[in-house]
């Protein structure tokens, strides 16, 4: 078995990986992390997926395109430059929200427990206002988070907190957690237990502030 040996990818994938390369943008996800969320995503019919991290919209067509037409993605990027290109090719999907935005300002005013799938591909989300983005997800939720080794795209400093991310995820009780040597280092987590009440009181108020 060669796990390389990636079948039936998203038919925009290739006018997608076109344009990303055209404007430069190097931390699109890989074909490898990709097929799994696609499988991921086809676990989940009917849900409401979110990613934190539009890009350029790689990682969402493979969430894409293991949804099934009922289910709902929305991608957040505080970039436009690389959102329009993710727009260009995938707008004219109906399952897709794509929101320029601040992804932590974003967390913040979103109810909890809404989502049954978030693509943490950001510094929000992950290395920042990650008990916010985990209080989004729904029992049975999962949360998948990607670039756990040392990625050449990384600007200075996160190694430490790639560690640090890694200590808190592992844990926390109200997850269960497997973590993947493979691909560029992934991390798979599934709630098992209700948002706790005070995460709840503390995104209410920063909702009315």
């Amino acid at each position: 078995m060669n796990d390389h040996e990636i079948e039936q990818t998203p038919a925009v994938l290739e006018a997608i990986l076109h344009d990303t390369r055209r404007i430069g943008f190097t931390r699109g996800s890989e074909p490898q992390t990709g097929t799994l969320l696609r499988t991921l995503a086809a676990s989940k019919p009917g849900g409401r997926f979110l990613k934190l991290g539009t890009g350029t919209g790689l990682g969402t067509a493979w969430l894409l395109s293991g949804m099934d037409a009922t289910a709902r993605l929305d991608s957040v990027d505080n970039d436009p430059t690389v959102v329009e290109v993710a727009r260009r090719h995938l707008g004219h999907d109906p399952r897709v929200r794509f929101h320029i935005a601040d992804g932590g300002d974003s967390l913040a005013q979103l109810p909890p427990s809404q989502f049954d799938f978030m693509y943490a591909d950001t510094w929000p989300g992950e290395f920042t206002h990650l008990d916010l983005a985990l209080s989004l997800l729904r029992v049975g939720g999962i949360y998948f988070v990607d670039d756990l080794f040392p990625q050449p795209s990384w600007p200075e400093g996160p190694a430490p907190k790639v560690g640090a991310l890694i200590s808190e995820l592992v844990k926390r009780r109200d997850f269960i957690a497997t973590k993947l040597a493979w691909a560029s280092g992934l991390m798979i987590l599934a709630r098992v237990n209700a948002p706790n009440t005070d995460m709840q009181r503390m995104r209410h108020t920063t909702r009315r502030r």
